[in-house]
């Protein structure tokens, strides 16, 4: 599917191209979730407002990836796997929501979902490790994320996927607080 210049619709398309393939009406997917019809039926119609943890349910409930709802590119995790935004203006509203209730058990693994925001002059982050998936979604401004040796730079928009046992970190690359969503799988 072609992208658009409104990301919200883009993922409202991809949500409602799911949701047919699954076999759901628009009335049983909103019923399932437990959302109002009509509260259901706007988000699917323009994406606007709909929050992430919606997203992220429907995508745990039809078993897809939650980057590919975000950006319609399938990840795949080797090293590293980083997503570009398009031309599109960046979806405000991921901000301001509670992330704290966005933990849901998988099957096989555990999604921890993190708003995170580093300014300016805060210091590089120390190389960590652990065991699993981390995949960033840069809500606004920009995050560097070493890699072993190596530095990516992620502007608003941009996703990745990585394998954590790599050492990585993330610090601000701009003047301006990066914010950036993190999701670990285990």
């Amino acid at each position: 599917m072609k992208s658009s210049e409104n990301p919200a619709l883009d993922i409202a398309r991809r949500i409602a191209g799911l949701r047919d393939a699954c076999g759901y009406t628009r009335e049983q997917l909103a019923d399932t979730l437990q959302i109002d019809r009509e509260i259901y039926a706007a988000y699917e119609a323009t994406g606007a407002d709909i929050p992430i943890s919606v997203i992220f349910e429907i995508a745990n409930m039809f078993g897809v990836d939650f980057n590919e709802i975000l950006t319609g590119v399938e990840a795949k995790l080797d090293r590293l796997h980083i997503v570009r935004a398009g031309e599109g203006e960046l979806i405000e509203r991921f901000e301001g929501y509670d992330y704290r209730d966005l933990a849901y058990r998988f099957t096989h693994k555990i999604m921890q979902p993190l708003l995170v925001t580093i300014l300016p002059g805060d210091a590089p982050a120390e190389l960590v490790t652990h065991v699993g998936q981390e995949f960033n979604f840069v809500v606004s401004g920009v995050e560097i994320l070493t890699l072993g040796t190596k530095d990516y730079v992620l502007n608003s928009g941009d996703s990745v996927y990585f394998d954590p046992r790599l050492p990585h970190g993330q610090r601000c690359g701009s003047d301006v607080p990066t914010v950036f969503l993190t999701m670990i799988a285990e």
